[in-house]
């Protein structure tokens, strides 16, 4: 790790326990947060303590998690494709953890039981995991494999939307449609224990790519040259994004962005290099996740702005913007 590297994540590290307090303390209703520190310390059950452990300090631990996971995926993926346009969702785990907790949904099983909603996303992550990790040990391509992970995203796209038009009542579409918007709101600490440990995971699996996708800069044979595994490598990005972005979109809903804006915006201050922006993009894209979640609570909105939907809005533009410069340099 280099100096300034070392420097950039501190910073980032600071910023997002600053965003972290911020978080928790931000809300419709007042917190009186070190009484409510105080209460929980005591055992106390105040209302400011159960605020404070059962829905503040979920939403920000989950953002952190989920801006984590997405933008770390999102750094290795570029890394791994040598293109800048690269996103989680590429590789289909997102919409089939979407599908996974639409058929929850869809079959009751939500209704009678809170944790079945993200345990069907996470179901639907791995299966979308092992088609890959096949497809992957089976030496195929990077071309292979994306096109595979877009065939599965978009078989899971037809499944959900063929749930929504065969749902029993509106008011069942409606609620899928409102989850597939992705929001941190109401989320307790069972949620975070299902989410944090396999999301930790992936992104020890993904911090270790750090000199492999340095090495594939210079392109896959002179990486092999090297001694690196390319198959190794490959099959280690697709596991480490699915575990480290899975989980979270589980939990959390469909948040879009993170991975491809969070990437772009500290590929400089690293000098382009893949091994250090894997590094910096955990912390950033947490802080980033967590700022996000910070506005939709204080913006005038009621109900309140879904978090995907806030993302959406700031995504899309940037994604304009950057094919618009990207055609620029290649004309």
């Amino acid at each position: 790790m280099t100096l300034t590297t070392g420097r950039i994540s501190a910073a980032l590290l600071l910023l997002t326990t600053l965003l972290s307090v911020a978080s928790i303390a931000a809300g419709p209703d007042g917190l009186d947060l070190p009484r409510a520190m105080a209460d929980v310390a005591h055992g106390r059950d105040t209302l400011d303590a159960l605020i404070l452990v059962q829905l503040r300090l979920p939403r920000a631990i989950l953002a952190i998690v989920l801006g984590a996971g997405l933008a770390m995926s999102g750094a290795a993926l570029q890394g791994l494709l040598r293109n800048p346009l690269a996103d989680p969702g590429m590789v289909g785990v997102s919409a089939s953890a979407g599908l996974g907790a639409v058929a929850a949904f869809y079959s009751g099983a939500a209704a009678a039981w809170s944790l079945a909603l993200p345990l069907g996303g996470i179901a639907g992550a791995l299966a979308a995991t092992l088609v890959l990790a096949v497809i992957a040990a089976r030496g195929a391509g990077t071309t292979a494999l994306i096109l595979t992970g877009v065939a599965v995203g978009s078989f899971a796209a037809a499944l959900t939307a063929l749930a929504l038009n065969l749902a029993p009542s509106p008011y069942a579409a409606l609620e899928i449609v409102f989850w597939l918007m992705g929001s941190l709101s109401d989320r307790s600490m069972d949620h975070v224990w299902l989410a944090v440990p396999p999301v930790m995971i992936g992104l020890v699996m993904l911090a270790r790519l750090g000199r492999a996708l340095e090495a594939l800069t210079l392109g896959e044979d002179t990486a092999a040259s090297l001694g690196f595994d390319v198959t190794r490598t490959r099959l280690t990005a697709i596991l480490g994004t699915a575990l480290a972005v899975g989980p979270g979109v589980a939990v959390a809903g469909a948040v879009g962005f993170v991975g491809l804006i969070v990437p772009h915006l500290l590929r400089p201050l690293v000098s382009h290099r893949p091994g250090a922006l894997l590094l910096v993009a955990a912390p950033a894209g947490a802080a980033f996740t967590l700022s996000a979640d910070i506005a939709v609570r204080l913006l005038p909105t009621r109900p309140e702005l879904k978090l995907g939907v806030m993302m959406a809005l700031i995504g899309a533009p940037f994604l304009a913007s950057l094919i618009l410069k990207t055609a620029r340099k290649d004309g």
